[in-house]
C-alpha cells in the first residue's frame, strides 16, 4: 500500500455533482444553441444589408448553424429528460468547438477564440457528467 493512502478508502463522484453537472448541463447547451441563432440572425441581416460575395458559402454557413443550434437544443432534451442520447452529441460538439477555439486564437482572433474554449470546456465537462448510467 502506498503511503497517504488507507486501506478501503475510494473516491467517489457523488449523486449531487451528476445532477449539478446535469443542470449546467442543460442550460449551458441551450446557450450554446441560443447563440447559434443569433449568429444566423445576424448572418441573414448581414446578407440582407450588404451584398454577399459568395451567396451558396452564406447559405451553408445558415443552413449549417440552425442544424448546430437545433442539435444542441435537442441534446439539452435529452439531459432534461435524464436520457443518454444527448451526452455523445453534446461531449463530441463541445469538443470541436475547443478545438476551434485554438485554431482562433492561434489565428489572433482571441475575442472570440477565448470565450468559446472556456464555454467550450466548461460545456465539455458538464456534458461529461451529466449523466450517470
Amino acid at each position: 500500500m502506498s503511503p497517504g493512502r488507507r486501506k478501503g478508502v475510494e473516491m467517489k463522484i457523488t449523486d449531487s455533482f451528476y445532477e449539478n453537472s446535469r443542470k449546467a448541463a442543460i442550460w449551458l447547451l441551450r446557450t450554446e444553441s441560443l447563440i447559434l441563432v443569433g449568429i444566423v440572425i445576424y448572418l441573414l441581416l448581414a446578407s440582407v444589408f450588404s451584398t454577399a460575395t459568395w451567396p451558396s458559402a452564406l447559405i451553408g454557413e445558415i443552413v449549417f448553424a440552425l442544424l448546430g443550434a437545433t442539435g444542441l437544443f435537442f441534446a439539452s432534451t435529452g439531459f432534461a429528460k435524464r436520457r443518454s442520447y444527448g451526452r455523445a452529441p453534446a461531449v463530441l460538439a463541445n469538443a470541436i468547438a475547443v478545438g476551434v477555439s485554438y485554431y482562433m486564437i492561434t489565428g489572433g482572433l482571441l475575442i472570440v477564440g477565448i470565450p468559446l474554449a472556456l464555454l467550450g470546456a466548461i460545456t465539455f465537462v458538464a456534458a461529461l457528467f451529466g449523466y450517470r448510467e
